[in-house]
């Protein structure tokens, strides 16, 4: 049994409000043998756990400038004042 990577990752997907969201909560290695050791940093009380393959995201534009990181609003935090950068 041939694996592409030994590294995986480890999430709990829960729906809330008609919407999937996905937390990594540890990782996981394949043994030469094909077992799985799993490292959680922390135990899910619900939802499904899943473990992928680790593909490493994008971090790069194609002309090699870094790739903007999307921001998300957080419920209730104020905004950050205006540095002026």
């Amino acid at each position: 049994m041939e694996q592409t990577t030994k590294f995986k990752v480890a999430y709990v997907i829960t729906e809330r409000n008609e919407k999937t969201y996905w937390n990594r909560i540890g990782v996981a290695f394949t043994n030469k043998d094909g077992s799985i050791n799993v490292k959680l940093d922390a135990l899910p009380t619900g939802g499904t756990l899943q473990i992928r393959d680790y593909e490493p995201r994008e971090e790069f534009e194609p002309g090699g400038a870094p790739r903007p990181r999307a921001l998300r609003a957080v419920p209730g935090a104020r905004p950050l004042p205006d540095q002026g950068l």
